[in-house]
Order: structure tokens, then sequence, then C-alpha cells
């Protein structure tokens, strides 16, 4: 009842708004509602993905500078680059802020395939680091499909599980074989810490879409058996995971990474080294400007830093269940729920790495880590959260239409 009343206050109040102000100011304004009637989630969020992208920078620039130098003869080299990734980032948040979530399911299913294809190709022609083949090379660009095709994961899982009940019996198989054979080809490179994210993404979605337990327990018991199978087969993960039992067995080798990580967060004390000071970062910590830049976040800004951070995507995740919560259809719901699960759970994968409560694996921190693949996808996946509560007032149609009369 509360939101039904406040839905209808709204709208009296953009009606006023509108025998106010002059039409002309609407035309002109470059943001899909008037700032003055955003939800007060939407301005919230949109503050909060400012702060985190701007921070990134920050981050980025002081754990990758001394890398830089010794390696790329520029102490900004890893600096310029995100940067110049930003740009396209926002142009697509733009894009997809100022685009129906609906229109944007026409063109996704065709990107997801696409996509898919290139998640094959990587497997077999892609550039293997550290025992993994995660990158294609195509023209002058380094791809990694499995970091790009996050958001249109969402948008095709929203598609199933939003009518999950209506479908019929042989479209919910293909969709959940194509899921599967997704999971297993990621699973190939191999990536376990990706392909875990998306099995966790699908079956989160499923279980708030109304997909049965039973059959919720089935696929997750699955996913970890071959899981297992996985880290059984492959000697590059089994090392991970026995270094994560114990580090110590094997200090120069599987547990080197851990132990360093482990040594930057401790040293951070309780207010950190100060910024731009951190130690591990010259080169004692492997891939400190990606995979384990959390550490050295930790090191340089302390306990406190890390509270702070930590309050802050405790912050951003209840924005989102109240926008998740204020949608108006099962379909943009979950949307909102899978950019949550995404941008906050692949966030507290990488940071239960670098403090050791789960296996090394290679998942970026979104908006922080080093990489355009994973920043294009982390602003297309905030762009698609924001455009979530943006829908949920019910205006933009009413402005659209007004829009069209005048």
């Amino acid at each position: 009842m509360e939101i039904i009343q406040e839905r209808k206050y709204k709208r009296k109040q953009v009606a006023s708004i509108y025998r106010k102000k002059n039409q002309s100011n609407l035309k002109e304004s470059i943001l899909p509602l008037p700032w003055m009637i955003w939800p007060y989630e939407a301005k919230i969020l949109i503050i909060l993905i400012g702060i985190w992208s701007i921070l990134g920078i920050f981050i980025l620039g002081s754990s990758s500078w001394w890398f830089a130098s010794r390696e790329m003869g520029n102490w900004a080299y890893f600096l310029n680059k995100q940067i110049i990734w930003t740009f396209p980032g926002i142009g697509l948040f733009y894009f997809v802020l100022n685009t129906n979530i609906r229109n944007l399911l026409k063109f996704s299913r065709i990107i997801f395939y696409v996509l898919f294809f290139l998640i094959f190709l990587t497997n077999i022609t892609g550039i293997t680091v550290n025992g993994s083949s995660r990158w294609l090379v195509i023209g002058n660009l380094l791809l990694q499909p499995s970091e790009l095709i996050k958001p249109f994961l969402i948008l095709e899982s929203s598609s199933l599980f939003a009518h999950w009940n209506l479908i019929k019996n042989d479209k919910k198989l293909f969709s959940i074989i194509s899921f599967g054979l997704l999971i297993l080809l990621i699973l190939q490179q191999p990536n376990l810490s990706t392909a875990s994210l998306t099995g966790i993404l699908i079956w989160v979605m499923g279980l708030c879409g109304g997909v049965k337990l039973i059959s919720l327990s089935s696929f997750a018991s699955l996913g970890f058996i071959t899981g297992c199978i996985s880290i059984i087969r492959n000697e590059y993960q089994r090392l991970r995971v026995t270094s994560f039992i114990n580090p110590w067995k094997d200090q120069q080798e599987s547990g080197f990474q851990l132990i360093q990580s482990l040594l930057a967060i401790g040293s951070g004390g309780l207010f950190g080294q100060g910024f731009g000071l951190s130690i591990q970062k010259l080169q004692y910590l492997p891939f400190m400007y990606t995979d384990f830049i959390f550490a050295i976040f930790a090191e340089e800004f302390g306990l406190l830093g890390c509270t702070l951070f930590l309050g802050f995507l405790a912050v951003f995740s209840y924005i989102t269940l109240r926008i998740a919560i204020k949608c108006r259809n099962n379909y943009t719901k979950l949307v909102a729920i899978g950019c949550g699960v995404l941008l906050i759970g692949q966030s507290i994968m990488h940071i239960a790495v670098a403090t050791g409560s789960m296996p090394t694996t290679g998942l970026p921190l979104p908006f922080i880590s080093y990489g355009g693949n994973s920043l294009i996808a982390s602003f297309f996946i905030a762009g698609m959260l924001l455009r979530c509560s943006l829908e949920s007032t019910g205006f933009i149609g009413m402005i659209s239409t007004r829009k069209a009369l005048n």
C-alpha cells in the first residue's frame, strides 16, 4: 500500500512539474528523466557509481605505477589505458541509461550468442597466460569474451526466468542447455572463478524467478560435481586449492601469491601505510593491479579503509535491493537482481581471494582492477541497474508520450 501511495504522490508531483515548467527544458535534458523526479535510490546509486569509478582510478594508479615504470618505461602506462577505456565505458553507460530495458533484449540475444561463439574460439585459439586461455586477439584488440558476456547473460536469464511458468518446456530446455554449455566452455579455459560466478548468477536469478527448489538443488549439485572434476583434472586449479588450504607448505611456488597478499593486508594495520606507500606493490606481490589489487588497497588504507569499503558495498547492496523491490514487472526486477549479484558478488569473491577466504582466482574487482573488458562490462551492468530504478517510477512512458506529442 505504501508503494502504491508513493507512486500516486509522484504522479501528482510530475503533473505539477509539467504545469509549472516549460516543456523546452525537458527536451533539452540529457537525462531520461528530469533529476528532480528521480527516485532517491537512483540519485544515491549514480553517486555511488561515480565514487566507485573515481576511487578505482586512484587505487589503480597507486598499485600499478612501480610495475609500469619498471616494465613499461612509463609509470602511468596502466593508468592511462584504464582512463582511455573509461570514456567508452561512460558512453555505454549513458546509452544503456537512455534505453528501455526491454529494448536491450532485442539485440542482446544476438550479442550473447556472438560472445558465446567467441568463448568457444578462445578455447581453441586464445592466448594462454598462467595456464589459462581467456583472451582472444581480434585486430589490435585483446578481448576477454567471458567478461563481456556478463551483462547479456543477465538479460537472457531475466528473459527466461521472468516468465518461467509460462514458457514451453522445449524452450526451457534449450536455454538451460545453452547456459550449461557456456559454463563448461568457461570452465574449459580453465576459468573456475568466472564459471562459478556465472553459475551463481543463473542459480540466484532462477530462485528469484520461481524455479522449484528441487530443480535448483539438482543444478547446484551438478555444478559442484563438475567443478570438483575440473579441479581434479587441471593441475593449475588443483595447486590453487591446495595452496589455499596451506599456503605455507609451498611458500615459493603455489602459495607465494596468497602469502604476499596476506603480508600486504597485515602490514596495513589499523590506518594503513598511506596512499601510494605500499611496499608489497614493489613487485613482491604478483598481479598487484589486477587479481590482488584489494591487498594493496588494504595495505595503504588499513583496517579502517577496508571497513569503509565493505560498508560502501553494503550500502550499494541495500540500494540494489530497494530498486529490485520497487520494479514494476518481473523482468526488470530480475535484471536489477542480476546486476547486484554480479557487481557485489564479484567484489566479495575478489576480497575473499585476497584475504585467503577462498582459493586464488582471477576475478577482477569491478571498477578498480585494471582491464578494459571488465570496466566496459561493469559500466554496462551499472547502467542497467540505474535504468531499472528510473523505470520503476512509471514516469518514463509518460514523458516519452509528452515528447512525441510536442
